[in-house]
């Protein structure tokens, strides 16, 4: 019966992976920059104040690096865009580069990296998690979704499903636990 389900999971995500290969969205005015990411650009690029959520929390804006023709990607700065935060977007030929200097651990990788408040957050997290990152600000180097969920932000199914996934917190030493949880 796992086999089962867990090839029924494998299938649904392969048949929302061709979303991110679409063209993403339009970007909002001054939301896009084709140029590429300075390899010695640091962590706490794009941590300037943005805007403020609906608690009082300042959200400094978020420098998000994806491919130039993802569109899943396109659809997570929406979503990050529609939570409160101001995002630029760096199209880049290769997002590998940019998981290895802010230290993505190996395997933890999915489409697009981003960087705010001195943290990186890796693939589909939800705005709710990036939020509660920056409020609670723990001794770490950012978030990971690996992979692609379905029904993760950016990911969302038609129907409305969400593949139960795991937001991980990735320590210092590159090891991580569980921050939250999705889906369940």
């Amino acid at each position: 019966m796992q086999h089962l389900l867990a090839t029924t999971l494998s299938l649904a995500v392969l048949a929302v992976l061709p979303a991110c290969a679409k063209d993403a969205p339009p970007p909002a005015a001054n939301a896009e920059s084709s140029a590429p990411a300075s390899p010695a650009a640091d962590v706490n690029a794009g941590a300037d104040a943005g805007a403020t959520s609906d608690t009082g929390l300042v959200l400094p804006t978020v420098l998000v690096h994806k491919s130039p023709s993802c569109g899943c990607c396109g659809n997570w700065v929406t979503h990050m865009q529609e939570a409160g935060f101001q995002v630029e977007v760096r199209n880049v030929d290769n997002v590998n580069e940019v998981k290895e200097r802010v230290g993505v651990p190996l395997g933890k990788g999915s489409c697009h990296t981003a960087e705010v408040g001195g943290y990186f957050v890796e693939g589909h997290v939800p705005a709710a998690d990036v939020k509660r990152l920056l409020t609670d600000a723990p001794e770490a180097k950012g978030l990971v979704v690996p992979g692609m969920p379905a029904g993760s932000p950016g990911m969302e199914m038609p129907d409305g499903r969400v593949q139960p996934y795991t937001v991980e917190l990735v320590a210092h030493d590159g090891s991580t636990s569980e921050f939250s949880r999705h889906g369940e």
